[in-house]
């Protein structure tokens, strides 16, 4: 990895990295503890208290889209810029810049929060903003760009490392499909009509849906990997030949998975099918990279032991390569018949967000807070390690009860008695899901936990830090004093 030592370093914009990187914590604790108030809901319905605002409806996506753009955007903004600077050898080309994405992002969170709670939705799945919130979006994601390419242009060797490709065709797809997708017709301050119809609408929010997940929630986080695995390893990449392999081949096939979750819908079959047929093929790219990621640890596994830093980012590459197993089968349509609309596509997703997502973005947290402040490391190993356990305990005890729910929910859907008549009722199958609807509860409340606790430890380092520099401040000899 070319990188520049730390005496022959440029001075790098640190403030807008440090920006980003305290509010991924801090919309973490927001966006997961939403996230386990409806799984409440869900096991006493009464939490919805009877009022519009705090309904299912309205909170569901209001965690979906602050786990994704905020914790997950605020994640992806402070390593990217921490990552492009590093390994370019230049600052940022423009600090004002850096801080206008960094307020006008937030400014973009808030609002969709906000506007959920009201009601004010396109309906449409992690493209829930209306026409105003999607269009300022649209601006910042285009300074973001500005600023991610632009310093590249600039960089100071003529090496771009294997991460920063990652990060640029996220940012490069993702701004794509959301303008795509968020093609409409406003015909109030807060309410718009896309300009797409029926099987033609559901096939570009798909196509938009599932390339969030690709390349946000994949891609994106695949380049913190290749930057944070090797330097928390201290090992260089396994192998640099199969990276850029890796590249390649899944951005080249992501793009064409969307029609999975169009099963035994009005989409035209040939489009059904290739769907299940990229998404299968989809494994050999996935897994690539989570060898690669696994693989660098050679000769390092020893650090395990005492590291819970990189202990986060290895089980989540473990998570990583379960949940893009479990994908590309859940895209064939015979398993898809059992398995769509039911709680495992729920345990499908947190597999990826909680195991993958998340656990890496701690990681690359603990990883750079220390060195954002100028520390050896955190105000507290011990509390990163009781971080590590609760998150994957949470994270092992929701997935499981959303499969065991899922399973169980499609078979009961499916059962038939001789005269042909349905052998459960939907109210029969709910009922049996409700075990899990509890553990799952436990799950995401241990997770959640977590986060409380990484915050507790970024603020004691954090005031760790300042005393020890009031302190230096204090003993500095007074100018002519004679001291």
């Amino acid at each position: 990895m070319i990188e520049a030592s730390t005496s022959a370093s440029p001075l790098y914009n640190y403030r807008v990295v440090r920006q980003f990187t305290l509010m991924t914590v801090v919309w973490g604790i927001i966006g997961m503890g939403l996230g386990v108030f409806i799984a409440a809901q869900l096991v006493w319905p009464v939490l919805n208290f009877d009022l519009p605002w705090t309904s299912f409806g309205r909170v569901r996506p209001m965690h979906t889209n602050l786990v994704i753009f905020a914790f997950g955007g605020n994640a992806l903004f402070a390593t990217s810029l921490y990552v492009v600077q590093r390994t370019s050898r230049v600052r940022l080309i423009s600090d004002s810049l850096g801080e206008f994405v960094f307020w006008a992002w937030q400014a973009a969170c808030v609002a969709m929060v906000v506007s959920y709670a009201l009601g004010y939705t396109t309906s449409k799945e992690y493209a829930e903003m209306e026409w105003p919130i999607a269009a300022w979006v649209t601006l910042v994601w285009l300074a973001y760009a500005y600023l991610f390419f632009g310093t590249i242009a600039y960089r100071k060797v003529s090496h771009i490392y294997v991460g920063n490709w990652f990060f640029g065709a996220f940012i490069i797809v993702t701004g794509m499909v959301h303008v795509i997708n968020h093609a409409l017709v406003p015909v109030s301050l807060m309410k718009s009509y896309s300009i797409y119809s029926g099987a033609t609408d559901a096939m570009i929010q798909w196509w938009y849906g599932h390339s969030v997940v690709g390349f946000i929630l994949s891609v994106g986080f695949l380049g913190i990997m290749y930057y944070f695995v090797p330097k928390q390893a201290e090992r260089p990449i396994y192998s640099y030949r199969l990276s850029i392999v890796h590249f390649w081949a899944i951005i080249s096939l992501y793009i064409w998975a969307g029609p999975h979750h169009l099963h035994y819908t009005a989409l035209p079959d040939w489009a059904q099918s290739l769907g299940m047929a990229m998404s299968v093929i989809l494994l050999a790219p996935s897994w690539g990279g989570m060898i690669n990621g696994m693989m660098t640890l050679s000769g390092a596994w020893h650090k395990l032991r005492t590291d819970p830093v990189l202990r986060f980012l290895v089980v989540s590459l473990a998570f990583y390569g379960m949940s893009t197993f479990e994908g590309p089968m859940m895209a064939i349509k015979t398993v898809n018949a059992l398995s769509h609309y039911t709680d495992w596509t729920i345990g499908h997703v947190h597999a990826g967000a909680l195991g993958w997502v998340a656990m890496i973005s701690i990681g690359s947290l603990y990883h750079l807070i220390p060195r954002l402040y100028d520390r050896k490391q955190m105000y507290s190993v011990g509390m990163i390690n009781a971080h590590f356990w609760l998150a994957t305990i949470g994270t092992v005890l929701y997935i499981a009860s959303m499969w065991v729910n899922g399973i169980a929910q499609g078979l009961m859907w499916r059962a038939v008695n001789s005269d042909g008549t349905l052998t459960y009722s939907f109210v029969e199958a709910l009922e049996a899901s409700h075990p899990g609807y509890i553990v799952r509860l436990i799950g995401g409340g241990a997770f959640a936990s977590g986060m409380l606790l990484m915050a507790l430890n970024t603020w004691l380092t954090l005031r760790h830090t300042r005393s020890e520099s009031r302190s230096l401040q204090g003993s500095q000899p007074l100018v002519g004093s004679g001291v």
